[in-house]
């Protein structure tokens, strides 16, 4: 295992097959949009500091992860705040507590990758996604030993990844590309930080994980290499930040001020790295140059990528295309029920805040 990395990231979608009642969320307060606390009004629109007495409340969960970066400079150094958003970020043990909580009114927003945004829609959940945070581009891969030539190599042998979560439909689709399936291999259901383990021990010959411990056990382990990662497959995996759409009608000020305050962090980022580095290393137990390595395996989504992905049909990196090919393949793949139709997806995105942000650049 890796002793001091916490459980990270995004977890499984297991709990779509009926378990969301019996998940606890630990320490959730209830959502101020349903307490009525809020309004549209409360947050200056345009992000100006001078904000009212009473700022709007906001709750928010995800599990960790590096492409979370600017939300983690955000709320340390105090830019939601000052735009008139409180926002009380809750770190979850698994996506599905967090899902869990959402789905029960226990949170305004939450962090999730685009299968299980689509999975969370064909649940009749209500939420529109606000804002692309990152694009994997290497933060998510496959470690093979030397004796494994190739991807065609895995058919028949073991492969060692957390069924239902991300990096088990990131290995789908990567077994889909070479003319494999599922049934060609022989899953062994481990979590990302125990799949990586089993590698770096030599219990398994191909495992699948992601930041930080595809880095760690792919230097560990010398017998093997990193045979695919997410650089070799731009936009398969891209995490979103989303709300309730009930929360962002009633909160539109509030929202933006969240939208705005990621782009802070990140542009804190390039203006003062050593510090924000420092800052995402204390929620990441990660040392600042392990955090600077880390950000490398992925692609925070700019201002600009943000427009084309939430409003520009015409993009190649437009997102409603790629959910439309992420519903065919969890319906393929029995994930969910049905495919969901186009008009929905599109219905999923509001690009209001990404665009005013945009405007008032």
């Amino acid at each position: 295992m890796f002793p001091g990395i916490p459980v990270t990231r995004r977890r499984a979608l297991l709990w779509m097959g009926g378990v969301v009642g019996g998940l606890a969320l630990h320490g959730c307060t209830q959502a101020s949009s349903t307490t009525g606390q809020s309004s549209a009004n409360s947050v200056v629109a345009n992000g100006d500091p001078s904000t009212p007495a009473e700022p709007v409340s906001g709750a928010t969960g995800s599990t960790l992860w590096i492409g979370y970066a600017p939300l983690y400079i955000a709320l340390e150094k105090g830019f939601f705040r000052e735009a008139g958003l409180e926002l009380d970020h809750k770190i979850m043990g698994t996506t599905g507590e967090g899902n869990a909580a959402f789905a029960a009114g226990r949170l305004d927003g939450i962090n999730l990758v685009t299968s299980e945004a689509v999975a969370f829609a064909a649940k009749d959940q209500d939420f529109r996604i606000v804002q692309v945070a990152d694009i994997s581009k290497g933060g998510d891969g496959i470690l093979a030993r030397n004796s494994v030539k190739s991807l065609e190599d895995f058919k028949g042998k073991e492969v060692a990844v957390e069924v239902g979560g991300v990096s088990h439909f990131f290995l789908l689709q990567v077994l889909e590309d070479i003319g494999l399936t599922q049934e060609d291999i022989k899953i062994r259901n481990l979590a990302p930080d125990a799949a990586a383990a089993a590698y770096q021990a030599g219990r398994v010959q191909i495992a699948v994980t992601y930041s930080p411990f595809l880095k760690q056990a792919n230097d560990a382990q010398k017998d093997g290499r990193i045979i695919f990662d997410t650089s070799k497959m731009p936009a398969a995996i891209a995490d979103l930040y989303i709300f309730s759409t009930e929360w962002v009608e009633n909160n539109s000020g509030a929202a933006e001020a969240y939208v705005r305050g990621i782009f802070q962090g990140m542009e804190f980022l390039d203006t003062d790295p050593e510090e924000a580095h420092a800052i995402v290393g204390k929620r990441l137990q990660l040392k600042p140059e392990q955090v600077k390595t880390e950000l490398q395996g992925v692609e925070l989504t700019s201002l600009e990528d943000n427009i084309k992905m939430l409003t520009d049909p015409n993009s190649e990196i437009y997102l409603v295309k790629n959910m439309e090919s992420m519903t065919e393949f969890l319906k393929q793949q029995k994930q969910i029920p049905e495919t969901l139709p186009t008009e929905r997806l599109v219905q999923l995105i509001d690009p209001t805040f990404v665009k005013a942000v945009q405007s008032n650049s």
